[in-house]
């Protein structure tokens, strides 16, 4: 399908991206990744789905996602995005650069679930609070690294907006008592990196494996 018949209504775009990157999701994700009111996100899931785009799983596990007409639509859509902003070098260096924190990001969420106890590791029951103030205290030091490359990615292209203030609200939470915003929640800051992670390669084209 050529850009020019893609659906152009932009809140739409934004919604249909959003679950190319979370895959399944309900209503809440999808607002939090688009920065849409959940009645708006349900107002475009269903003109996408009347397109053919999106389709509706119910059960605990199940959600929106996209059908393989909507994977294609969304890839047309963000080639001819990059392509008509001049974002490719601006997003290629940026993957580079994000690729270099990730495996920081692995150890850190392994750090996170996985503590030494008198030699052993065992699984982190969070009973040390110093030992988790230690861990949260390198994930604020990788955000802070993470957040330049975000600004120059939504300086060429507006849509990765969101994704530091999402990290951002994450690691808030987590300080705050909410652990599982560390990496046992699809709204923390490990699934949001994550969701980030499969932006860069979708606007890139990268397959992931």
């Amino acid at each position: 399908m050529p850009p020019s018949e893609l659906p152009q209504n932009d809140d739409r775009l934004l919604v249909l991206h959003a679950l190319r990157c979370g895959g399944y999701s309900g209503l809440a994700r999808v607002a939090a990744a688009t920065g849409l009111d959940e009645s708006e996100v349900e107002s475009e899931l269903i003109d996408l789905a009347v397109d053919g785009h999106v389709t509706r799983l119910g059960g605990e596990f199940g959600g929106w996602g996209l059908t393989e007409a909507g994977r294609a639509a969304d890839a047309e859509r963000i080639g001819h995005e990059m392509d008509s902003a001049g974002a490719r070098p601006v997003v290629a260096s940026a993957y580079e650069r994000f690729m270099v924190l990730n495996p920081e990001l692995l150890d850190l969420c392994t750090a996170w679930q996985l503590r030494p106890a008198d030699g052993v590791t065992t699984i982190n029951d969070h009973s040390d609070p110093a030992y988790d103030a230690r861990v949260l205290g390198r994930f604020i030091e990788l955000h802070d690294r993470v957040v330049p490359i975000c600004a120059e990615l939504a300086a060429a292209l507006p849509r990765f907006a969101r994704y530091p203030i999402r990290l951002a609200s994450a690691l808030d939470r987590a300080r705050e008592g909410e652990l599982e915003y560390v990496a046992d929640s699809i709204a923390s800051y490990h699934a949001v990196w994550a969701e980030l992670h499969e932006d860069l390669l979708a606007t890139l084209g990268i397959p992931r494996w």
